[in-house]
């Protein structure tokens, strides 16, 4: 429940325990509890953990001046700051940069996580082009998951719903037709270079083969 949201974190442990703890995690750093936008925002993002920290010790461990919303991710070890001293930022703009830099093991892709995957640091990407509503897919993604933890730091691994209008693009680009798919495609950001490969099934050993090879 959001009565739990945020956690107030009084000590750097604390907050190193809070941030190793999620995938994605979000700290709220204010000299005063200037807070209640950043609840807001809390209370509409139920599956992302939001701490609160007014303590100097913590503040200057992130090197953090007053009121500053960080989030941490554990996929790319990053994290992106947003200065929320300005008036204008509310809980609306709150969530929609926690929205669109919440990358995780596995980011579904849509027009607003786009922006968190184009920024990343990690500059190989891993799509997985299936159809979300395939009764297989929970298992799917299971097995992608388990794969993705092998190349973490390494390569970013990407679920694209090919139901969805804004992800046709995505597809064609990658020259696949819905009949071809499921399929995986992995791309090279800085030389665009790329490979595709359909799959009757998605394993561990099929993702894992694909991405070394390409790797190599």
């Amino acid at each position: 429940g959001t009565a739990e949201k945020p956690i107030l974190l009084n000590s750097i442990v604390d907050a190193e325990a809070f941030i190793s703890g999620a995938e994605v995690a979000v700290i709220g750093f204010f000299q005063v509890p200037a807070a209640s936008q950043f609840e807001r925002a809390a209370g509409r993002i139920a599956e992302v953990p939001f701490g609160l920290s007014t303590s100097p010790a913590v503040l200057s461990r992130y090197g953090v001046a007053a009121n500053t919303l960080t989030l941490f991710r554990r996929v790319d070890n990053d994290r992106r700051d947003l200065d929320i001293n300005s008036k204008d930022v509310d809980a609306e703009k709150m969530t929609r940069f926690i929205r669109m830099n919440e990358l995780r093991l596995v980011t579904e892709y849509n027009p607003v996580t786009a922006i968190g995957v184009m920024q990343s640091s990690l500059q190989l990407h891993l799509l997985l082009i299936t159809d979300k509503m395939s009764p297989r897919h929970p298992e799917r993604m299971r097995r992608y998951r388990a794969a993705a933890e092998l190349f973490k730091g390494k390569i970013l691994f990407i679920l694209v719903d090919s139901n969805l209008k804004s992800n046709e693009q995505t597809v064609s680009f990658f020259k696949l037709k819905k009949s071809q798919l499921p399929a995986l495609a992995i791309f090279n950001t800085p030389d665009e270079k790329q490979d595709v490969l359909t799959l009757d099934e998605v394993s561990v050993k099929h993702v894992q083969d694909f991405c070394n090879r390409f790797l190599q």
